[in-house]
């Protein structure tokens, strides 16, 4: 059984900033559970175009109010406490944070919790994962 909490996290490698958004990896690749699960926070008025295309993604809205708009189409959909939205096409996007956003994300194949964003808003897929 693995029990982590918050205050356990912050300070540490799993505690991850990025430009407009920081993200706690509560669960990563070294867990084997075969997701990474971590709790991400969007700053208010931070924009981030992304595009996972080595990893599905989950994310359920806890806080806040945004967007996320799906790049292929330009269809827009509304983030609020409540909403999910899924990946489930590696789909190109944009989040929009109007207030600060609270997002649970969950990663398939799961995150090493290191990873930065590349320069077309992806991570990088080490040699040994696979989405499968």
């Amino acid at each position: 059984m693995i029990i982590r909490r918050l205050e356990d996290i912050e300070g540490t490698a799993r505690a991850v900033t990025g430009d407009g958004w920081h993200s706690y990896r509560l669960l990563v690749k070294a867990d084997g559970l075969g997701f990474s699960l971590h709790d991400t926070f969007v700053h208010a008025g931070t924009t981030l175009q992304l595009w996972y295309k080595h990893h599905l993604e989950a994310c359920y809205c806890l806080e806040g109010e945004g967007s996320v708009e799906k790049l292929a189409d330009g269809e827009i959909y509304e983030l609020r406490p409540g909403t999910l939205y899924a990946l489930d096409q590696n789909d190109q996007h944009i989040v929009r944070a109007k207030t600060a956003l609270r997002l649970i994300c969950v990663f398939n194949p799961p995150l090493s919790g290191h990873e930065r964003h590349d320069a077309d808003g992806s991570y990088e897929l080490s040699p040994t994962d696979s989405a499968d």
